[in-house]
């Protein structure tokens, strides 16, 4: 569904990329994991189309997006959930998620879309007039998945999802973003958190430096020297 080959990007004169290649196989989930620094939200910006890129090709479900705007990439099924949840504060729970049906593939079946995203997260049905930044941190990321689903999109780019979450929290999410997976839609999961981020999904990256050095299946990856040294402290 999404293929990067030997992508390069800067930030000005600083080369922050280099030769990044992966693949994302449709109904997975794929997981990149890495430090703080190392890529992970570069690249996501690039497949977004947030940041130029100067060399190499990205195709997603057979279209070349370094020829499609950034806004039309939504249009083609493709929907990130930024890390920091990004919501709108000040608009309630639901107006939020009216943003995320935002455009013209969606916007008419926005009731349904609501109603499905309510069966998903029933504390949203219940907040879904309460304004967005009384939320607790929780509620907030759970708000802001669910907006990312309103695009209904084909691949959905969840960046950071458990940052900032209690451990009971963050179970909770991941059980979700399995959940979200079952139902037929693509994931690519951008987690520092190694351990539990592998235990969800089928195959793993890893990115250090603005290079990817590791590429094997989670379970793999879960017992490697190099990724229980790095990232688990083992």
């Amino acid at each position: 569904m999404l293929r990067i080959d030997n992508l390069q990007v800067y930030y000005g004169d600083a080369h922050a990329l280099w030769d990044i290649s992966l693949h994302v196989s449709q109904s997975e989930i794929c997981t990149l994991v890495g430090a703080n620094g190392g890529g992970k939200t570069t690249l996501l910006k690039a497949i977004c189309g947030l940041l130029a890129v100067r060399e190499g090709s990205i195709f997603f479900d057979g279209v070349d997006l370094l020829a499609v705007k950034a806004e039309e990439r939504v249009d083609l099924g493709l929907s990130m959930c930024p890390e920091g949840r990004k919501i709108f504060p000040g608009m309630t729970v639901e107006e939020n998620l009216a943003v995320g049906a935002y455009n013209k593939r969606v916007w008419k079946k926005k009731g349904g879309l609501l109603e499905k995203n309510y069966e998903l997260f029933p504390k949203l049905r219940e907040r879904r007039n309460q304004v967005s930044g009384t939320l607790s941190g929780g509620e907030r990321q759970m708000l802001a998945i669910a907006r990312a689903l309103m695009s209904e999109p084909k691949l959905l780019i969840l960046d950071e999802p458990s940052l900032g979450l209690a451990p009971k929290t963050v179970e909770n999410v991941m059980e979700t973003i399995k959940t979200i997976n079952k139902t037929g839609v693509t994931i690519l999961l951008v987690e520092q958190n190694v351990n539990i981020s592998l235990q969800i999904s089928q195959r793993g990256y890893v990115i250090e430096s603005g290079r990817i050095v590791m590429h094997e299946s989670s379970d793999v990856l879960l017992s490697s020297p190099h990724v229980k040294q790095a990232y688990l402290g083992l």
